[in-house]
């Protein structure tokens, strides 16, 4: 045994339970083991996981049925009606004298990408570089065991950070607490979607089937950045979201530019403009009454904001952009006000495979970001009614020739799968203050309360169906490239987060 190792298990054993204060058994332990704690992390990223992937899916609910099987933690699969939907891998486990529950939320599934985007990997085959791509960071072999793990590295996967790293760090965290003779202080539930980032469609059949099983007294969620400045946050809301399809129409066949240009309408000028109509200059969306039914902000909140560390120079440098939305209000003004934002737009082809045509169709889909007081059906039909104020004949499908020749313009509008609304939880209710001292005691840097964080999660669903109060506790780095190609999980973000949940374990609830 080596010297370090045997510090190691004297520092654990003169811990009593009561003395777990900024997080020294279990950072003893992941010291001890983080060899085997990021070879086990890489084997589950490994695994393929985009919720419309059934057989691979499945496969992730199987490996995560098993990890936690060999805890002890009696899983099972929750289910929907439709088999196809991707199950809750749920699990317990009941500590002795505790007198209050949690449900520790993180998600498996993760979006889409396309693997000829990433730089020099790909997807589910996970790598280490020495740092961030945009710092020059190589990729480097995984070390061998007893090599030392820099906490600067990098690591690069598909759901790296969104959100394999929750799971990863709330099931390590029992695993330290347990390894380190420390009980938890609450009956824990282990609660890990598998439909998150398609919209968790089917979430609200499956809580409702489930009721008397997830009965909690409190919901946390391991989603989602630390806030930019690098401190650990605690947010107590989220934004609502809906994606929509919107495509407008011009001829029935693809036209020769140079026959036809400047007389049949191009679709792509059609919905370039429609576009455009949504926000003024300053990016300010102008969609007539979008933000009129917002819950505003209490006092408590607005101080929080107002408290947090001021960092939009600094983000604006890392990014490169020379000016923002919203006429000079702050980052975080702005994630506590609705969105809408183009997340692609495609009409004819580009580069190698550009034509001299006037396309036949132009499609965009818009994701439609809500806050606490819209609802998802009524931010929809504003902006039908800002689409049809712009001259455009709204329907859901492709339009018949006889509607083409009736209107000028017609636009398709359809809501995708999925959509719910925001979810803020009050930040002086009992749950809330245990957690945002449970966090802060595993940070020597105050830690930032947040109203609302900027992405969304389902937790108007989980609310509003367990009734039970919902803080999100994130811990990846906040340039991980969620959602987006290379994406990736800076190595201290994921020990700190084993901390942190450790420390959410043993939080003092009453």
């Amino acid at each position: 045994m080596t010297r370090f190792k045997i510090f190691a298990c004297l520092g654990i054993l003169l811990l009593s339970n009561s003395a777990y204060t900024q997080g020294e058994p279990v950072r003893l332990y992941r010291q001890a083991n983080e060899y085997r704690l990021l070879s086990d992390f890489m084997e589950l990223l490994k695994l393929p996981n985009v919720a419309s992937d059934t057989e691979n899916i499945r496969l992730n609910s199987r490996y995560i049925v098993a990890e936690m099987d060999k805890r002890g933690f009696k899983p099972r699969l929750l289910e929907a009606v439709d088999k196809k939907v991707p199950p809750v891998v749920y699990g317990e486990w009941m500590t002795p004298g505790a007198t209050k529950t949690v449900i520790f939320y993180a998600h498996y599934d993760g979006q889409p990408t396309d693997p000829s985007d990433w730089t020099g990997s790909k997807p589910w085959e996970p790598v280490l570089r020495t740092a961030s791509l945009e710092k020059g960071g190589a990729i480097i072999p995984f070390p061998n065991a007893g090599e030392k793990i820099d906490p600067e590295w990098r690591l690069y996967a598909r759901s790296a950070s969104d959100d394999k790293a929750g799971v990863f760090a709330i099931l390590t965290a029992f695993d330290a607490l347990k390894a380190s003779g420390i009980k938890p202080t609450v009956n824990i539930k282990f609660f890990f979607e598998g439909e998150e980032e398609a919209g968790s469609g089917n979430l609200k059949e499956i809580l409702e089937k489930n009721k008397d099983l997830l009965k909690a007294d409190a919901f946390i969620v391991c989603d989602g950045p630390v806030h930019q400045s690098g401190r650990k946050q605690v947010v107590f809301g989220v934004r609502g979201d809906v994606n929509v399809d919107l495509t407008v129409y011009g001829a029935k066949r693809p036209l020769h530019s140079g026959h036809y240009g400047n007389w049949s309408p191009n679709p792509a000028m059609t919905l370039a403009r429609l576009l455009a109509s949504m926000k003024d200059a300053s990016g300010n969306i102008i969609v007539k009454g979008w933000a009129d039914d917002v819950e505003p902000l209490g006092s408590e909140e607005l101080q929080a904001i107002k408290d947090a560390p001021q960092i939009d120079n600094e983000v604006k440098k890392q990014l490169a952009i020379a000016f923002t939305e919203g006429g000079g209000k702050s980052l975080l003004e702005r994630i506590n006000q609705p969105s809408l934002n183009v997340n692609g737009f495609k009409s004819g082809d580009v580069g190698e495979f550009a034509r001299n045509i006037i396309p036949t169709t132009a499609s965009a889909v818009l994701d439609l970001r809500l806050v606490k007081g819209n609802d998802v059906a009524r931010q929809i039909a504003k902006l039908r009614k800002h689409i049809e104020s712009q001259g455009f004949h709204v329907i859901d499908r492709d339009p018949t020739d006889a509607e083409r020749l009736q209107h000028l313009f017609i636009a398709k509008l359809t809501q995708r799968d999925g959509g719910y609304n925001a979810q803020r939880t009050k930040m002086d209710l009992p749950v809330s203050i245990a957690v945002i001292a449970a966090v802060r005691k595993t940070s020597t840097q105050p830690i930032v309360r947040m109203p609302s964080l900027g992405g969304s999660l389902p937790l108007s669903i989980i609310a509003d169906t367990l009734g039970q109060p919902t803080i999100t506790v994130p811990i990846a780095n906040h340039d991980n490239n969620q959602h987006a190609e290379n994406e990736n999980i800076r190595i201290q973000n994921l020990w700190d987060g084993i901390e942190t949940f450790a420390s959410l374990m043993t939080m003092d609830l009453k």
